[in-house]
């Protein structure tokens, strides 16, 4: 994934796709169809993950730290099959994001014409995994930026991830 996403360093993105393991592990074996959507736009994808070993699930033993970095990994690989976007950089406190995404190939100091992504992930139902998207699309609103923004979520459970831009309002 680091190949691809300039703001990721190989160990950020190793971390991340050991945490997905374990995350996706908790519910399923591997390989899953995931729902993926955007606004009004939906696929399917297949997820291929290793199940983790009992060192790698000792070590992501903390189920909310494994949800949280194995969502960035899905989220952000999420954005690039639906988006063509790629991480170029972790953004600041108070921004209303986890991180600047951008179209591929764009430089990695060029912020300007990013776009901030704010991710979460659960082990809980669809509803969850919906109301979860609304608290993430008004925390990006409440950023203190003025980049575009798009809000994940990564259902594990369900096999879905979510992704609403932050301007679009659904009903």
């Amino acid at each position: 994934m680091d190949k691809r996403h300039a703001g990721l360093t190989p160990g950020v993105a190793g971390a991340y796709y050991e945490a997905a393991c374990v995350s996706l592990s908790r519910n399923h074996s591997p390989p899953q169809d995931f729902d993926i959507v955007r606004d009004e736009t939906q696929l399917t994808a297949e997820v291929r993950w290793m199940p983790p070993d009992a060192r790698r699930s000792a070590a992501w033993a903390n189920q909310s730290d494994a949800t949280r970095d194995g969502a960035y990994a899905c989220a952000l690989a999420a954005a690039e099959v639906m988006c063509d976007m790629v991480a170029v950089g972790r953004a600041e406190t108070l921004t209303g994001a986890d991180y600047y995404i951008a179209p591929r190939g764009l430089g990695i100091q060029d912020f300007e014409h990013c776009t901030r992504f704010e991710v979460s992930g659960t082990h809980c139902d669809a509803s969850e995994v919906r109301r979860r998207l609304s608290d993430k699309v008004q925390q990006a609103k409440q950023g203190q930026s003025a980049l575009p923004a798009i809000a994940a979520v990564v259902g594990f459970r369900v096999r879905s991830i979510m992704l609403r831009s932050v301007d679009h309002e659904l009903d």
